[in-house]
Parts: structure tokens; sequence; C-alpha cells
């Protein structure tokens, strides 16, 4: 006959390690748990630019955007697991961030792409991935009612200074065209769409949803409201060798590889950080639009660069542990 004592020990025992298993992980805020894929990413990011101003001459850049997503999307949506069980998985709130999370992400390439074309790789991508940050602690902040944290709010001063410098360094050393009104105002939007993504899918794999799962839905969701612009435009120049190159890397990269790494790093680090974290992006399209295409950047632009970088490193080194960065 077993003893009543060890028995009670056993059940409690038992007892501690569920409520244990049921409380939820502490987010771990090494490297490589979250920073470094989301770093590899805006790195690959920050050719995009680039590779969409190698299509051929004659194509929308919008619907080079969208033909890079319809084929990223639907290669997320098809290799993770869990996608197509998601949407029954969620609850009805969770359907409506999904839906919201999905519009986020069609509406990024539709406006960035031409934003590209209008105002430049290094000016387009500064100014949209310049503001993504401080617009997704805003939406963070309105949505959750969470301040973000100090270290946060330095890195991401230090980071939009830095962008505002490289952008505005031309019209400053006077050697500049003055920037396209609706460039900007494209570019901003394509920033909004992003901060919106980012957050939307930060909440829903906190909320214990495998992050494949989640990138799968929304892009696979995106990638079909945006291919009727593919259709549309009857494929054209993008049916050529250089334009299926160029659709290709920005599907299979850009898109489809990237988004992994950047769901990945989302499950291990806030939407906030994410996205502070990838304004690498545009420090590499900076130099690409330099080096690739023949842009010019005067001496005060590198210093944004420089100023911008230090505000990626402050977030990207481990996070005290008795802290949490918003």
């Amino acid at each position: 006959m077993p003893n009543d004592t060890s028995s009670r020990c056993s059940r409690s025992s038992r007892a501690q390690g569920d409520a244990a298993a049921a409380r939820p992980r502490p987010r771990r805020t090494g490297p490589l748990a979250g920073p470094l894929p989301i770093l590899t990413a805006a790195v690959l990011w920050g050719t995009t630019g680039t590779a969409g101003s190698l299509a051929p001459a004659g194509v929308p850049a919008a619907v080079v955007g969208a033909a890079g997503l319809a084929l990223g999307g639907l290669l997320l949506f098809l290799t993770a697991p869990g996608s197509r069980s998601l949407p029954k998985a969620c609850d009805g709130g969770e359907r409506r961030l999904l839906a919201l999370g999905t519009l986020a992400v069609a509406g990024y390439p539709l406006t960035f792409y031409p934003a590209v074309a209008r105002t430049g790789v290094a000016a387009a991508t500064v100014i949209a991935l310049g503001g993504a940050p401080v617009l997704a602690g805003l939406l963070a902040w309105l949505t959750r009612r969470s301040r973000p944290s100090a270290r946060w709010a330095a890195a991401t001063a230090a980071a939009v200074l830095g962008c505002t410098v490289l952008v505005l360094g031309p019209e400053l050393a006077g050697d500049g065209a003055p920037v396209d009104a609706l460039g900007v105002l494209l570019a901003g939007l394509a920033g909004l769409s992003y901060a919106g993504y980012a957050l939307v899918g930060g909440q829903l794999i906190a909320r214990g949803h495998a992050s494949g799962a989640v990138m799968g839905v929304m892009f696979g969701g995106a990638a079909l409201l945006v291919l009727p612009v593919v259709l549309r435009s009857g494929g054209g120049g993008l049916l050529t060798e250089r334009g299926a190159g160029v659709v290709l890397y920005l599907g299979a990269i850009t898109t489809f590889l990237c988004y992994r790494l950047f769901g990945h790093g989302l499950g291990h680090t806030t939407p906030q950080v994410a996205t502070t974290i990838t304004l690498a992006e545009p420090a590499v399209a900076a130099v690409l639009g330099v080096t690739v295409l023949g842009e010019r950047l005067p001496s005060v632009s590198w210093c944004g660069l420089a100023v911008l970088a230090l505000g990626i490193v402050l977030l990207a080194l481990p996070a005290d542990t008795g802290g949490q960065d918003a």
C-alpha cells in the first residue's frame, strides 16, 4: 500500500510541473534567438529596390512587386506547416487580425516599388523603413497600451535620425534634386504597411501560433489579393528571361526565405525591436544604390549611415537579464 505522504508529494510535484509547463516561456533575447535572423533578412531586403529596378523597362513598378509577392507568398503558404489549419484554430478576434495583416502585406509592394521608381532606391527604403519602428511602437502603444522601453526609444531615435540625415544628405549638401512628394507619401504608406503586419504577426505568434503558419497565411492571402494586378498587366516583360529572374529573386529570396527568417525572429523578440533592427535594410540599399546603380551619396549621408548603424547595434546586443525590451 503506498505511503500517503509520498503520494501527496508525488501529486504536488506533478501539479507544480503542470503549472510550470502551462506558464508562458520567457522570450530568449540572445542574438541567435531573434536579432540575427531578422538582421539577415534585413540585409537581403536591402537588395529588393536594386533588384526591382533591374526589371525590363516598361513594366510598372507595382506589377514587379506584386509578382514577387504572388510567388513568394504562395511558396510560404504551401510550405509552412499548419498554414491550412491556422484559420480554423483561431478565434474570431485572431481571424480579424489575420485579415488585417493580410491587407497590410498586400499593401507593401503596391506602395514601396512605385516609391522606389519615383524617389530612388536609397530614399524610398530609408523613408519606408525609417518610419516603420516609430509606427510599430505607436501602434503597439495604442492597441496594447504598452509603453516602449527606454532602450527601444534611444535606439529608434538614433536610427531614425540616421535615416533622416541619409535621405536628406544630398539636399543638405546642395547637390541633389528635391525629394518627390508623392514618392515620399508612398514610401510612408509602405512603412505603415510593414509596421502593421509586423505587429499583427508578432501578436499572433505571442499567442502561441507557429510563426511559419502565421506568415504563410498572411502572405498566401496577400498573394491572392495582388495576383489580379499581375494578371491584368498581361505579364509583358516579366515573361522574358530577365524579368523572370527578377521575379524569381524577389519571390524566392526576399519574400519566401526572408519572411521565414523574420517570422522565426518575431517568435523571440518584439515587433518594435524587430522593425528597428530591419533599419539595416536602408543602409544596404544605400550602398547598393551607390555601387550598382550609380547613385551618389555625399559625406553627410554616410554620417547618417553611421548613426543608423549605432541604433541597430544598440538593439541587436543582448538585453540585460533584469529588464525587458518593449
